[in-house]
């Protein structure tokens, strides 16, 4: 086709220093490598101390990611003293507190109870050298050295999975909308419901009078 009209030429632009605007990893086997040693020595440095604190089992947020459960930031303080413990000596032996989070529900509460407590039995405290006790030596002959404490104490499945099988005839009577809606409009109406039948029961005292 031949060109129309008094248009602009195109600069078709191919001498671009892309060599600049690459990104490359050549240092990804150089990287692992140093993350590794890092993790040694960190392990070194800590002796007997896991790498990583104990984290709380936590459920993800929304009815679309609920059923899953994740390690949080820290335990709650209610967590904490249910476990017997205090929220400062809980933070010394490797137990995180997040001020922040909330126990929603009773079976969260008592999961990470259950959770601290399993910890705190294979929990072996190290005295600190003083003037008073220096001649005093501590037997670790039979401590074990517990570098992962992911491994040594993992968080619970959310929700298992149901087998298939087959739908009973009582299931497919069962309409969960309907039941869904009803239950909402019940909740709802609750407190119209429970003035009402007080107004009644008063009026009816009222004309016994």
């Amino acid at each position: 086709m031949a060109v129309k009209h008094n248009n602009i030429l195109h600069n078709n632009h191919f001498r671009k220093d892309w060599q600049r605007r690459v990104k490359v990893w050549f240092d990804q086997p150089g990287a692992k490598k140093r993350r590794r040693t890092a993790r040694e020595a960190k392990a070194a440095k800590l002796g007997l101390r896991p790498v990583q604190p104990l984290r709380p089992a936590v459920r993800c947020p929304t009815i679309r990611y609920n059923t899953k459960v994740r390690s949080g930031r820290g335990f709650t303080i209610e967590e904490v003293k249910a476990a017997g413990l205090g929220k400062k000596y809980a933070r010394s032996v490797g137990i995180p507190v997040d001020h922040r989070r909330r126990n929603k529900s009773e079976e969260s509460l008592k999961l990470n109870v259950e959770r601290i407590k399993a910890y705190q039995s294979r929990l072996v405290v190290i005295p600190k050298l003083t003037k008073k006790n220096k001649d005093k030596k501590v037997d670790l002959s039979n401590v074990e050295a517990v570098r992962s404490v992911q491994v040594a104490l993992p968080l619970p499945k959310g929700v298992e999975a149901e087998k298939p099988r087959a739908i009973t005839a009582e299931e497919k009577e069962f309409n969960a909308y309907e039941t869904l809606r009803k239950a909402r409009g019940t909740h709802r109406h609750a407190g119209k419901v429970k003035a009402r039948i007080q107004k009644k029961e008063e009026e009816a005292a009222n004309a016994k009078k």
